[in-house]
């Protein structure tokens, strides 16, 4: 139900924010988000005068907070406050109409929008529900997944997992046009009376000044996407969570619908079909229905002490393990699927003889420092134009991209980290347990206003250790930079560590080791080193879309070996640097959903 406008990104102005009807009852706030812009949001502050705990309501895609005013009053829970934004490039927030730099980017919109609640209005984590609707429940949804927020409960009604577009071959058409042409829009069809048999809905979407047709071709792609990688993984996702699913919805399907509920790794979990509800559930005529779900999930969950899943056994028993079991066990070498792998294999090796950085993973590991310290360059390099676009083609893959990103977002928050402890009077020691040949740390360093007062890498093999004492001769940082031989698992030489560490860094180290007692014997050494106030950098990997590719072609730097991963959920993640004295601050992850970045500090 779409249709391709022939203008481009920027050809499209900002629209100009309209005024908001004060009998809404509701007060007019900004927050400033990660990059700088400045969202609107819209608050009803709890009608008992006192409130208990918080509902975050996210609009559908071409609306905004104000179609979704009429939920406060009508579903009834009067000692909670609620909230609504205009997302990005929707309502009375700025950007180009249906625009967001990446699906991804507004995501983190809502992380930064929760924490300003946090802070603003003082409501904590576990004191906030969601309640979500269409393209706003796939945003909330991967929010959910990727930032594993301890909320009190997720409502999402009529997902927009996966959007009708009715055209044949809309999707990759679509694809192609923006590899072409870069990104434009696509503008929707959907009339209002596809939408709600509420006459007054429908009389009052017609005649929305704010409502924006357009939605910008890497945001539809992306959604797509990330709602397909929402699905397939909602095992992750643990808080209490409602689905609603509307029975006659032109605009989404319900089978991805049931799939996520079906995969939903909450111990808690409600699936209502409301026969003959259209797209906009929570505006529906007889959308009393749908709200006395809602309230009954949300008053059960206010009403009782918020608990979450304990994860920390997860390498024991879990969906992570079963996969990774499954990873580990052999295929006959006769067998479809066998042959497939043995002939990627094979592909591989022959690569190796032309393509540098084939030929380094071959030789090293491919989860090697030496690998990873050639994907951060990222220079193709081989035997010839062939071993070139060879060494292109590998250093293009998905995981290495991520792996990019990873590390320009361990590079902005080492700076950020460096100027909070310069803020707080904190010399600025550092210590990177396991730095490879420590580019990351190097590059940062260099890129950062307020310089560490000693930085200390470690890596416990000879070959990175080596390699990076030549990067800290090359750059003439003898003065302030020393790497050493040395065990990230010694949880004692980890604690004895001198000077004691302001800012301690654990990157890509911990997703190549499925043992989770492993990990929470390093994060115990860490944190007997570290005086509360100090941070930790760590990253994490909750998921990847070709785990399968890695276990049966690549091989690691132990021994070897085929390079199994078990995912950690970024659930389990936290959880174990929780318990190891840690409190979350601050995340980044990539716009593919795989690699996350997170600052905590030492309690």
């Amino acid at each position: 139900m779409l249709t391709v406008s022939p203008r481009s990104l920027s050809d499209i102005a900002p629209v100009v924010p309209a005024s908001l009807d004060p009998a809404s009852g509701a007060e007019e706030r900004t927050f400033v988000t990660h990059d700088g812009a400045e969202l609107f949001y819209r608050k009803w502050p709890a009608r008992s005068g006192k409130a208990r705990g918080a509902v975050l309501l996210f609009h559908r895609g071409h609306e905004h907070g104000g179609r979704l005013a009429h939920i406060p009053a009508e579903l009834g829970l009067d000692d909670l406050a609620f909230y609504a934004w205009d997302g990005r490039g929707h309502g009375r927030s700025p950007g180009r109409r249906g625009a967001s730099p990446s699906f991804a980017a507004s995501v983190r919109d809502i992380d930064r929008f929760v924490k300003h609640i946090e802070a603003v209005d003082g409501v904590a984590i576990r004191d906030i529900a969601v309640v979500a609707q269409s393209v706003g429940a796939v945003l909330a949804t991967a929010w959910v997944h990727d930032y594993a927020p301890g909320i009190r409960a997720l409502v999402v009604a009529s997902p927009a997992f996966d959007v009708k577009l009715y055209v044949p071959f809309a999707r990759p058409a679509i694809a192609l046009m923006q590899k072409l042409r870069g990104a434009f829009f696509v503008n929707s069809y959907v009339k209002a009376r596809f939408l709600t048999h509420d006459p007054e809905r429908i009389a009052s979407f017609e005649a929305d000044p704010l409502i924006a047709r357009p939605i910008a071709s890497n945001i539809l792609l992306e959604l797509y996407d990330h709602g397909a990688r929402i699905v397939a993984d909602a095992r992750a996702i643990t808080v209490p969570t409602q689905v609603l699913i509307s029975g006659s919805d032109f605009v989404v399907r319900h089978a991805p619908q049931h799939e996520f509920f079906v995969n939903l790794g909450s111990p808690l979990k409600e699936r209502h079909v409301l026969p003959g509800f259209y797209h906009d559930t929570l505006g529906e005529k007889d959308r009393a229905i749908a709200f006395r779900h809602v309230r009954d999930f949300l008053a059960a969950r206010f009403a009782e002490e918020p608990s979450a899943p304990d994860r920390r056994n997860a390498d024991r028993t879990g969906h992570t393990r079963d996969e990774t079991d499954r990873l580990a066990t052999p295929l006959s070498v006769f067998s479809p699927k066998g042959l497939f792998w043995a002939l990627n294999r094979l592909s591989i090796r022959i690569g190796a003889l032309v393509s540098e950085g084939l030929k380094t993973g071959q030789a090293t590991g491919f989860d090697s420092g030496s690998t990873l310290d050639y994907v951060y360059e990222n220079r193709a390099r081989g035997l010839g134009p062939l071993g070139r676009a060879v060494d292109r083609f590998f250093l293009d893959a998905i995981g290495w991209r991520g792996i990019r990103r990873r590390k320009s977002h361990l590079e902005a928050l080492i700076v950020a980290a460096l100027a909070r402890l310069s803020r707080d009077g904190r010399a600025g020691h550092v210590l990177d347990i396991a730095a490879g040949h420590g580019r990351y740390v190097l590059d940062a360093i260099a890129a950062s206003p307020v310089q560490p007062a000693s930085v200390r890498l470690q890596d416990y093999a000879p070959l990175n250790v080596e390699a990076g004492r030549s990067s800290i001769r090359e750059r003439g940082l003898q003065s302030t930079v020393r790497f050493f031989e040395a065990d990230a698992f010694d949880s004692d030489a980890l604690a004895a560590t001198d000077p004691k560490p302001d800012l301690a860094i654990v990157s890509g180290l911990y997703e190549l080791f499925s043992d989770n007692a492993l990990v929470s014997r390093s994060l115990d050494g860490l944190a007997r080193a570290k005086l509360p106030g100090s941070l930790l950098l760590y990253t994490n990997q909750p998921w990847h879309p070709q785990l399968e590719m890695i276990a049966r072609c690549l091989t690691s730097h132990r021994g070897g070996d085929a390079w199994v991963m078990r995912r950690r959920t970024q659930a389990e993640m936290d959880q174990l640097v929780a318990a190891a004295g840690f409190r979350k601050l601050d995340q980044r992850i990539d716009e593919f959903g795989i690699f996350t970045v997170s600052l905590a500090e030492r309690l």
